[in-house]
């Protein structure tokens, strides 16, 4: 075994995010899993190499482009199934997105190829390592549990998101309302009193951008009025909901393509501290889109 790699490496933590009870990152070379229970589902995928696991005394693989769910209070164990181990990354989720009446078919069927799935998957840990994005890592987790129980109950098709015009414009007015607080989707889905997964398709439907996005393109426009009023990104940061500048410089550089410190700068060096002609003070072309809907 290579020096620098070591064969054992774990990171695990419970995020802000409802129905998550663990998030845990690992690699293994050659450490194997006894038979054990969990008292949640276990929603897994593989990066690097493979893992071979017993499930109700049925042998299954976890080929790189498979998604595999297995179900609560069924033993099962793990080991790698190719040389240099595996690296993984685990949630463990409570009911709040599958219920125990799923755990049988998932039983039959714990290994899911569906790319779309393995992607939005990949897209939940991502949110999930970024302080701050709790609500981008909700919205995800919501559709990876509703792509799931579309599995789990044996469709052959998965359906087309319904829309539904009224409820986007109400989650939008919601989220106008808690720009800087701001609104986890559960809270949201009980306010609305509409299942989470439908919030986020019929915003996304409706809109053509997340719930998460358009919160944070929101955010952003407002951090651009105070930058040029000459505030710091630190206070900006604190004053516009995130979670700390480091936060808002990532964002805001993906919105706006620069940092916080040279929009700033660039804007105090102007006259009056306003930018060129046709300059957008909102959140891009995002949240003019939405100003005017």
């Amino acid at each position: 075994m290579p020096a620098d790699r070591p064969e054992r490496a774990v990171s695990a933590w419970r995020p802000r995010v409802p129905g998550v009870v663990e998030v845990f990152h690992a690699r293994f070379t050659e450490y194997a899993y006894p038979m054990h229970v969990h008292d949640a589902w276990t929603l897994l995928i593989v990066d690097d190499g493979a893992v071979r696991y017993d499930l109700d005394r049925h042998e299954h693989g976890t080929p790189h482009d498979t998604v595999s769910l297995l179900p609560p209070h069924v033993p099962h164990n793990g080991a790698p199934a190719t040389p240099g181990g595996f690296r993984k990354r685990v949630l463990y989720l409570d009911g709040h997105h599958l219920a125990d009446g799923l755990i049988g078919a998932a039983v039959d069927r714990p290994d899911l190829r569906d790319p779309l799935l393995r992607r939005r998957v990949g897209q939940v840990h991502s949110a999930l390592v970024r302080p701050g994005d709790e609500l981008e890592a909700e919205s995800r987790l919501a559709l990876v549990g509703e792509r799931l129980r579309e599995h789990l109950r044996s469709r052959d098709v998965l359906g087309a998101p319904r829309r539904d015009p009224v409820l986007a414009r109400r989650l939008r007015e919601l989220l106008d309302e808690r720009v800087v607080e701001g609104v986890g989707l559960a809270e949201a889905g009980e306010a609305l009193s509409a299942h989470p997964a439908h919030l986020v398709r019929a915003f996304s439907g409706a809109y053509g951008i997340a719930p998460h996005q358009y919160l944070m393109s929101r955010r952003v426009g407002r951090a651009r009025r105070l930058l040029l009023e000459g505030r710091s990104p630190g206070e900006v940061a604190v004053a516009t909901g995130f979670y700390d500048q480091a936060h808002l410089t990532r964002h805001f550089r993906r919105l706006v393509g620069v940092t916080p410190g040279r929009y700033r700068a660039g804007g105090r060096c102007r006259p009056g501290g306003s930018g060129p002609p046709g300059r957008d003070d909102g959140g891009g072309a995002a949240a003019r889109h939405f100003t005017s809907t």
